[in-house]
């Protein structure tokens, strides 16, 4: 049998084959299935209508509604009503409605592990990845067909290795990493997997882990993915995810054959921020022009999670927000919410002067509250900064992490966090 990555491993099984090539096209079993909704009901109902089916399993999919909640308008309120009652005519038992981030929830509430072959109606379904799963972002017309059969083709991509060693400094996080990634390699890797591993990586955090996995769609890549290790699996075990053996030792074979491998020294990187109008304009904070800021945005799967949230408390504690420029924050969940309000961080931030928003996908989506006006400059923690991304299309966003976002607030310009850690 030819030597293997993980994800040539899942597919396989996920085929009912021994192993698959590079290029090949093969028809899988789905084990999980996820939508939110935007892309999931209001686009699927017709199409499952129109085939006079159901839904192939319920057990298997996740529904979560975060981008219109809660509802600012009448037009958001029938979005989700219609979701609602979606849930409980396809009897959607793991449905979310208002507790979180889709790519937040599925992890917090155990619904990812390793090896499993999974989709999702977004195209930071590439999060998954973070606990060895395969999982890509697919469209409604895709969806609607898995929905009604549990199945779906997929051609073996082939896999791009991005081994980063070394120690991060104080104040980055994995957001510097993706986006000096996005600057290195470009939004290009059409079809790819980007594999993420070497001993940073191996040093972070579950959460830090979705960040990376999450990003591989700003890559351009079909999904990012990291071996399951130690860490994954006393992640899972404090949720109480029971994990058969094969699932503990996933992990690409010593002689697989990747399409590339990348080395980086995480002891050179400095605090990354991305320029308008793509996260592939990133350059060290240093030579990033120090602009005034009307807005900073604590929000998003990969900028509001409880260890996100934590870093931005770590530059605001005894500090306030510069008069003239907001800070805003949406927790990544209801759970976050509740933890960071017990651990005394939501009271840091609030008395530095944060706005609280609404837990969901909000001004990082364009929805909801806290966009940007014509003119205005802000910068965020979340993963995407194109024309009218966050609002007005007149607007400009920079991207950066959480250290760096509370550090531009505090100053009211694009600032350097390490000088808030010395």
């Amino acid at each position: 049998m030819m030597p293997q990555t993980i994800s040539q491993k899942i597919i396989a099984r996920a085929a009912g084959r021994a192993s698959v090539a590079v290029g090949e096209i093969v028809t899988c079993t789905v084990d999980l299935a996820m939508m939110h909704d935007s892309g999931g009901p209001r686009r699927v109902e017709s199409k499952l209508k129109e085939l006079g089916v159901g839904i192939w399993d319920p057990s298997k999919v996740v529904l979560v509604s975060d981008h219109y909640t809660p509802a600012i308008d009448v037009d958001s309120a029938g979005i989700l009503s219609l979701t609602r009652k979606f849930a409980a005519l396809h009897q959607i038992n793991n449905f979310y409605d208002g507790e979180g981030i889709c790519h937040v929830i599925l992890p917090e509430r155990g619904h990812m592990k390793p090896g499993l072959f999974a989709v999702g109606g977004d195209s930071h379904s590439p999060s998954g990845g973070a606990y060895g799963a395969f999982m890509v972002g697919i469209g409604a017309t895709e969806m609607a067909g898995v929905l009604a059969t549990g199945e779906i083709w997929v051609r073996v991509p082939a896999t791009i290795r991005a081994e980063w060693s070394g120690a991060l400094g104080r104040g980055l996080a994995a957001k510097d990493v993706l986006l000096k990634l996005c600057a290195t390699l470009g939004m290009n890797n059409d079809y790819k997997v980007i594999e993420y591993a070497g001993s940073t990586v191996a040093a972070m955090s579950m959460n830090e882990r979705l960040t990376m996995s999450n990003m591989s769609a700003e890559l351009g890549a079909k999904t990012g993915i990291i071996a399951p290790d130690a860490t994954t699996f006393a992640d899972l075990s404090a949720k109480g995810v029971a994990l058969e053996d094969w699932r503990r030792n996933l992990a690409s074979d010593a002689d697989c054959a990747y399409e590339a491998v990348h080395r980086f020294d995480a002891t050179t990187l400095a605090p990354q921020v991305a320029a308008p109008h793509t996260p592939a304009n990133s350059h060290s904070v240093v030579d990033t022009d120090k602009r005034r800021l009307d807005q900073a945005y604590l929000g998003a799967c990969t900028g509001a999670k409880e260890n996100d949230l934590r870093m931005a408390a770590e530059i605001l504690k005894g500090r306030k927000v510069a008069k003239g420029t907001r800070l805003l924050i949406a927790p990544a969940s209801t759970q976050t919410t509740a933890k960071l309000a017990a651990d005394g961080t939501l009271a840091i931030l609030l008395e530095a002067g944060a706005q609280m928003l609404p837990t969901g996908c909000g001004a990082c989506a364009g929805y909801g509250a806290g966009v940007l006006a014509d003119g205005e400059v802000g910068i965020a923690s979340t993963a995407r900064n194109f024309k009218g991304r966050m609002g007005s299309a007149k607007a400009d966003v920079y991207l950066a992490s959480p250290y760096t976002v509370a550090a531009s607030a505090v100053k009211g310009e694009i600032a350097d966090p390490r000088e808030f850690l010395a």
